[in-house]
């Protein structure tokens, strides 16, 4: 017997707003501390759907997709969930081996095999076909799917009762797309960049509960980076350093404490405050604002390593016939140095990406030619046919590749030497888009493999001087349908990718190790340009005109804009 699930089965969900715990008065006295700041935290509330336990006579098909639906509830190890299985395999099923992400559930179908009659039978197989779109590993990362249906099985029996219940079935939970976030949180394991300057984001995705901190740290401390980030990341936190106990206390100061394990006595201050800036930066959205290293409850003193942040400021840059520079207000700002050079070739500029430090500008022309402008001076740096907009990353180099050779990817220093890492898309056909993260280390592009177009990352991995030496392989992110006018980063672990779909220009605003979600861009888009925030994002259009998101919408900001500029790492 076949069937065509529909939405939500057998269960009957009830929506329970998790109590505000543990808060009953506003605190009148005690020092002032600094709160998070809007992006730090996912004010989202925790919200708990409960799901129906096993309804009475349930055939062996219900009782499958009831145990999918209990996936909605997370509480207690999936206690409900566990309700569905018989004792010996509840006893050892393990949910947070991995989550399956399918397209919808009213897209499941269900077909059982039963031994038998129904009434009388003792055993029965079911099996479900589901629309697979993305899995989460046991490690928490994401990774989007294409291709065919996945099938489950499980293999159910009819207890003393006489009521059926899933007797196998493999580790890991089931999820809809739109269920996944409801029971899933986006969280980021932070390690440094092999200068011990940046810290660089490995997004992971754990069930919503209030021991995500022990979660993070115990990850940090006992995990490794996602395996394309591990070539160019490192953690401060040595191997023979582990947590003291299984859990991380959080004060009503939000001041976490993590006790940790004797070797952490004996490293250096260095490393500690390295450790603790880590670890901070990790637990920053879970709620923390502080970290506090402990051996047998002796505070360690740990300090604060100094870390590089990149631009805060997310005004627009722009071009027009007799300006260029940072639009503040009703005003642009101009930069020395290179703004009244830039002016004088307006008219042939078609890209403009501007150093961190304001020092100088990668500047493509309409012919494609890639120039550089400093100190008053204009030099070309790159004269292949066919090259793709230029991004600067944070240590001033210029990167340049032709749309039709992904492989030559060049890094060009300040001096306009060239330099040829290693390693550089070997897979793919070509490249539309490059844009190196603030970090320095990640490097987003939209490359085509087997025809089809895919927005990747690689890590830069770089010498004692940062010079770049290999681009690591290719992680993939999401599949791109249509032709992409641009793009740019939007904070740490976000992309802004405006794409021509079927003649319609759309935003495509895509989670770095997670899903991404469409929106309509201006008719005529043609750039797009980003900032720390996606309040930052700005688009220009064919006729000159800048637009602004507020909300769904985009308003006008400013008219006759010849190019919308951009900032290293945005």
């Amino acid at each position: 017997m076949t069937r065509t699930r529909r939405s939500l089965g057998l269960m009957a969900l009830a929506t329970l707003v998790a109590a505000l715990t543990a808060c009953t008065s506003l605190p009148m006295s005690g020092e002032a501390n600094a709160g998070l700041s809007v992006d730090d935290v996912d004010f989202d509330p925790d919200i708990s759907q409960i799901a129906a336990r096993p309804l009475e006579g349930a055939s062996p098909e219900q009782i499958v997709e009831g145990f999918l639906d209990a996936a909605l509830t997370p509480d207690n190890g999936w206690a409900i969930a566990r309700e569905f299985l018989t004792p010996q395999l509840a006893d050892t099923w393990r949910p947070s081996a991995g989550v399956s992400i399918d397209s919808g559930a009213p897209a499941r179908e269900f077909t059982a095999d039963i031994d038998g009659e129904e009434e009388t039978a003792a055993n029965a197989d079911v099996r479900v076909v589901l629309d697979q779109v993305a899995r989460i590993d046991e490690a928490g990362q994401y990774t989007e799917l294409t291709g065919d249906d996945a099938v489950a099985s499980f293999q159910v029996e009819r207890n003393d009762d006489g009521e059926w219940r899933i007797a196998v079935a493999d580790d890991g939970i089931f999820l809809d797309a739109e269920a996944f976030s409801q029971v899933y949180r986006r969280y980021s394991l932070q390690y440094f960049d092999h200068s011990w300057t940046h810290l660089v984001p490995d997004v992971r995705w754990y069930p919503r509960r209030q021991t995500v901190a022990t979660t993070l740290t115990q990850a940090l401390l006992n995990g490794e980076p996602s395996e394309w980030l591990a070539p160019a990341v490192r953690s401060a936190i040595p191997g023979d350093v582990t947590l003291a106990r299984d859990a991380v206390p959080i004060s009503p100061e939000k001041i976490a404490t993590v006790d940790l394990t004797p070797n952490a006595s004996a490293l250096d201050p260095t490393q500690t405050a390295r450790m603790r800036t880590q670890l901070e930066a990790t637990l920053r959205p879970a709620g923390v604002t502080e970290v506090r290293l402990t051996v047998n409850g002796r505070d360690l003193d740990a300090g604060r390593a100094t870390i590089e942040t990149g631009r805060t400021e997310s005004s627009p840059m722009v071009l027009t016939e007799a300006q260029f520079g940072t639009y503040i207000g009703e005003e642009i700002i101009p930069y020395d140095g290179i703004t009244n050079e830039i002016v004088e070739i307006a008219p042939s500029v078609q890209a403009i990406d501007v150093a961190v430090d304001d020092s100088h500008a990668a500047v493509q022309l309409k012919n494609g030619e890639v120039f550089t402008v400093s100190d008053g001076r204009v030099d070309q740096l790159d004269a292949r046919p066919g090259l793709i907009k230029p991004s600067i990353d944070p240590y001033g180099f210029t990167w340049s590749v032709p749309a039709s050779a992904p492989q030559a990817l060049t890094a060009w220093q300040s001096d306009v030497t060239p330099i040829t890492p290693a390693g550089a898309f070997p897979d793919a056909s070509a490249i539309s888009a490059v844009r190196v993260a603030a970090d320095g280390v990640r490097l987003a592009a939209v490359i085509t493999v087997g025809g089809q177009r895919w927005l990747a990352l690689a890590v830069i991995v770089r010498d004692q001087n940062q010079v770049p030496v290999e681009i690591g392989p290719a992680h993939p992110v999401a599949q791109i349908e249509g032709e992409v006018m641009g793009m740019s980063w939007i904070g740490d672990d976000t992309l802004g990718i405006l794409v021509d779909s079927d003649a319609a220009r759309v935003m495509l605003t895509q989670k770095v190790g997670g899903p991404g979600t469409e929106a309509a861009a201006p008719a005529q888009a043609m750039a797009i340009s980003g900032g720390r925030t996606s309040v930052a994002v700005r688009i220009l259009d064919e006729a000159g005109v800048l637009f602004a998101q507020r909300g769904t919408t985009w308003q006008m900001s400013l008219a006759d804009v010849l190019v919308l500029g951009s900032h290293a790492g945005q």
